[in-house]
């Protein structure tokens, strides 16, 4: 049951950790979808490929945030971002010994209802947005079939009126 408990802690835990890969003067672009006054604070390392042991290097210090490769080999970059409210670090918290851990764990879950919270409102509207959006587009569809219908039964009676004309001209009805 306590297996259980952490596994689903874990699993709601707003944590994203992964790597990627970069040749030289390649580009990549991260794109997080968060709600406006969200708070976003990353982590990363970059290790560079060592083709004596087939493996990545450990870091070199002083690298920044911005980074360019210009080495031949590849470059492995890990980042860790995390997503919301996470002023309160727990080192710090016992360290001064202001706040006992039950005050400092209702904290916490305030803070994480409220990120819930800011989530949900901002899913909610773009989910407005985009029912807006597909029933303009409904709309738009439904006025364009009505336009063709009209135009199609137009050209089939100017047709019809045509060659009613032409054979009548021509005498052969």
């Amino acid at each position: 049951m306590r297996v259980q408990a952490v596994l689903v802690c874990l699993s709601l835990s707003p944590l994203a950790a992964f790597y990627l890969h970069a040749g030289e003067q390649e580009q990549k672009c991260l794109i997080e979808d968060v709600p406006g006054d969200t708070w976003v604070a990353g982590t990363f390392k970059i290790q560079q490929w060592e083709p004596g042991s087939h493996g990545f290097r450990e870091p070199a210090p002083g690298l920044g945030m911005w980074v360019t490769v210009t080495t031949y080999g590849d470059e492995r970059i890990h980042l860790d971002i995390r997503v919301g409210e996470h002023d309160l670090d727990a080192a710090k918290a016992q360290a001064k010994d202001k706040v006992n851990e039950v005050t400092f764990k209702l904290e916490h879950l305030t803070e994480q209802i409220e990120q819930i919270l800011k989530e949900q409102n901002y899913q909610r509207d773009r989910e407005e947005i985009f029912r807006m959006t597909s029933e303009d587009t409904n709309s738009n569809v439904l006025w364009w079939a009505f336009a063709q219908t009209l135009i199609f039964i137009s050209v089939g009676i100017f047709q019809m009126k045509y060659l009613k004309d032409f054979f009548m001209a021509k005498k052969l009805v």
